[in-house]
């Protein structure tokens, strides 16, 4: 993999999206939407130098909040963003948990996390 990718997986996806920002050389960074685990699941430290931002649901079932507030700040710098609700895939246009208003949120904040990066 080239040394400029930012790793990205929704919901379960989260995990190897996580793992390979973790563990691959020169990851610039993750977008982990609705998702993620404490660093220590994968077996090292965040790398200091690959940014992270997670998206969740307040009271997402599938999610769990402690884990990924860990992870959050495992990462130091990382933004966590916190959605009102307990929508999963909020921002799946195609289910009926599906949220507008949060979904152009999670949009308009992950596409400035990209433009940071670049």
């Amino acid at each position: 993999m080239p040394a400029d990718t930012v790793y990205a997986g929704f919901s379960l996806g989260t995990l190897p999206a996580q793992k390979l920002a973790q563990s691959r050389e020169g990851a610039l960074g993750a977008l982990l939407f609705h998702g993620g685990v404490p660093a220590a699941m994968f077996g090292s430290e965040w790398p200091a130098q690959t940014a992270l931002q997670l998206h969740v649901s307040a009271e997402d079932d599938w999610v769990e909040l402690l884990e990924v507030e860990e992870l959050a700040e495992d990462a130091g710098a990382a933004e966590l963003f916190i959605y009102p609700g307990d929508a999963h895939l909020v921002a799946d246009s195609s289910l009926d948990e599906y949220d507008a208003d949060i979904a152009e949120l999670i949009l308009e904040r992950s596409i400035r996390f990209l433009d940071r990066l670049s």
